[in-house]
């Protein structure tokens, strides 16, 4: 059986009854396995994760955008991540022998549904971009919400692909895209000081030199003494979780600051917690049939 991954994000973490609302709409699509949710409420953002044959993957996707739209007034939203849309981000992954081709078909389909009927413009990212300028999602949310407010209609490099030409009064707009499998990877740090998260953000994704399958924020965590860089790691096997958590530990360092904890927000392989280990533990000549669940599995 064809599957696919779906990881839309939405911009609320703070009201467990909208969330609830939203993943009731994706259950109840036949063949929609929901994997879990996130919520997190300081950067009053949830992320859901479910799999689902290509169809289905995409009547679901529906559902929990005409949801979203329902439920999440941005003109009332503030948390720590960029966002500007109540459903702001949904990517589809391709899943075994699945074709990104397929993802793409999907999100222009997605994409076209949300555009048409629930009147919120849409941009493409990734491979379902319509330009080279807009495969990189940071490019296109860039300030978010607020700023997409005042030039959408105006500057033309702004415009949707999809949709009206102006931000859906409560709802803003959706970025839709196609992409490989990535970990949504956060690092904490012993400061309220934003501008070291922010310089060691910068140290360490790709676009600034460093790291090249990292895209990182550093981001203020209000009221809790400390900060986090926000990542997503887009190539585990290249710029591994272990290599990551060393740079900013060393970066940190450097000024004094702790590394207080780290979080993996949805879902992880599992090849990349046995590198982790296998680094960490300086195991020689591991492999990873000697993991016990692995074989039971088999």
């Amino acid at each position: 059986m064809e599957l696919v991954e779906c990881v839309p994000n939405f911009s609320e973490g703070r009201r467990p009854e909208v969330i609830e609302a939203i993943v009731a709409v994706a259950r109840a699509v036949p063949g929609v396995r929901v994997l879990g949710t996130h919520s997190d409420p300081e950067h009053n953002r949830s992320v859901l994760t479910y799999v689902a044959p290509p169809e289905a993957a995409l009547e679901a996707g529906f559902a929990v955008a005409r949801e979203a739209v329902r439920r999440i007034d941005l003109r009332e939203h503030s948390g720590a991540h960029p966002r500007m849309g109540a459903l702001d981000v949904f990517p589809f992954i391709p899943l075994g022998e699945v074709p990104m081709a397929r993802c793409v078909e999907l999100a222009r389909a997605l994409g076209a549904r949300i555009a048409s009927e629930l009147d919120v413009p849409v941009y493409f990212y990734e491979a379902a971009a319509t330009s080279e300028e807009r495969r990189n999602l940071e490019k296109v949310r860039r300030k978010g919400f607020e700023e997409l407010c005042e030039v959408i209609g105006t500057d033309p490099a702004r415009a949707p692909d999809l949709g009206p030409q102006h931000v859906h009064e409560t709802a803003g707009a959706v970025a839709v895209g196609a992409r490989p499998f990535l970990i949504a990877f956060n690092v904490y740090l012993g400061t309220a000081n934003p501008q070291l998260a922010k310089s060691i953000a910068r140290r360490v994704r790709a676009s600034s030199g460093g790291l090249r399958y990292v895209k990182a924020l550093g981001l203020e965590m209000a009221g809790t003494g400390e900060t986090q860089v926000s990542m997503n790691l887009t190539n585990f096997r290249a710029s591994s979780i272990v290599t990551v958590m060393d740079l900013i530990r060393a970066e940190a360092a450097r000024h004094g600051v702790p590394v207080t904890h780290s979080q993996v927000v949805g879902l992880i392989p599992l090849d990349a917690l046995l590198d982790a280990a296998v680094a960490f533990l300086q195991l020689k000549d591991f492999t990873p049939e000697q993991v016990l669940e692995r074989r039971l599995w088999e």
